[in-house]
């Protein structure tokens, strides 16, 4: 690794412009649960296999602690407007802040929405057209202006209009948490109701003996008689390294174009420095709070083309003041409320029922 490049907005800019500069910009941040090294912590579930944990072929075993998508949507509301009694949040004037009025006076912030400009509550607001006009010119011409103004997070962490325009932009900002040679722990559980139901004849004691110890009873789903759980998932102890890894694609960066090509570029770019190097929340879910291990503390490096890594002194105060600067050059879209529209979501549905059919008749 060659020594570390003074940061300059002249630098950061070339990262933006140069066709023959960093492939990408990468950081590894070794993480420790709050209890300290050794620690348990928590993964999160999925259906049918429970914890996500792989097994190397030498044995080791890896455990997912948050994914790429998890991340991003952990990341993106960065940039959300604080609420009413909440302190300013300085981010925000980076993005323009569009809210969705729906139900008895509730809103959704566009940076809230899981698929973003992508999302089925964007197809079934007034942003609709919007929307897909600025899809099908990024899809047609290439040109990501529209996008940019619009929903500039999209190009940040990635979109694909999958329900409409087909349009697709990979992300530039992944993350994800993972944590080296890992055990799995189990943990069981009593359940012991306040009071005995039967004995106040609420119901007889035969109910009682039957519905004990088994969780599928209505007695036991609804509390009224002893149930132990057993067995559940009681987290994991890493052995090795909680490793949160960051990488910034500046090839796919550098494909943006459109009006204003350089300036949209350095607009993309700012905010994706802010999104990767903005501390964030570690309380992941119950069971698993995280922060950074002072005594490793995280190094970006500028990977080049042919593999050689540069150590670079990304800071969050330098990143923030570069895309307060893009921002300005750029122009960041306008701030505006928006409001869900139930007869486009339910013409929505109806383009889905009309392609079933199509299908099935062999048309499409």
């Amino acid at each position: 690794m060659t020594e570390a490049n003074a940061i300059t907005r002249d630098l950061i800019n070339s990262w933006a412009d140069n066709p023959k500069g960093p492939v990408a910009l990468t950081c590894k941040q070794k993480l420790l649960p709050v209890e300290g090294e050794g620690g348990v912590i928590f993964p999160p579930t999925y259906a049918d296999i429970g914890y996500n944990i792989d097994t190397l072929s030498d044995g080791t075993k890896v455990a997912a602690i948050d994914s790429v998508g998890s991340q991003a949507n952990r990341m993106e509301p960065i940039f959300k407007a604080a609420k009413s009694g909440e302190a300013e949040n300085p981010l925000a004037k980076l993005v323009p802040q569009i809210d969705i009025a729906y139900g008895n006076e509730k809103t959704v912030s566009i940076l809230e929405a899981g698929h973003r400009l992508g999302d089925a509550v964007i197809r079934s607001s007034e942003l609709k057209n919007e929307a897909q006009a600025a899809f099908k010119l990024f899809l047609d011409t290439g040109d990501a202006s529209k996008l940019a103004k619009l929903a500039p997070t999209s190009l940040v962490f990635g979109v694909w209009d999958s329900r409409d325009t087909q349009a697709k932009f990979p992300r530039l900002v992944q993350s994800v948490i993972r944590a080296w040679d890992v055990d799995e722990l189990r943990r069981s559980a009593q359940y012991n109701p306040a009071l005995d139901y039967a004995a106040l004849e609420v119901f007889s004691e035969e109910d009682k003996q039957k519905a004990e110890g088994k969780a599928e009873s209505p007695l036991a789903q609804r509390g009224f008689v002893h149930v132990p759980a057993t067995g559940a998932h009681g987290g994991v102890v890493a052995r090795g390294t909680i490793e949160r890894t960051i990488t910034v694609n500046l090839v796919a960066l550098r494909k943006l174009d459109g009006e204003n090509a350089q300036s949209l570029r350095r607009y993309i770019l700012g905010l994706a420095l802010v999104a990767a190097t903005e501390p964030l929340d570690g309380f992941l879910r119950q069971g698993c709070l995280l922060v950074p291990d002072e005594k490793t503390p995280a190094e970006w490096v500028a990977v080049a083309r042919d593999g050689v890594r540069t150590s670079v002194g990304l800071s969050t105060a330098v990143t923030i003041d570069y895309a307060e600067a893009a921002a300005n050059k750029f122009g960041v879209g306008p701030n505006r409320p928006v409001a869900f529209k139930k007869e486009r979501a339910q013409a929505d549905l109806k383009e889905l029922d009309k392609k079933k059919e199509k299908k099935a008749k062999g048309t499409v």
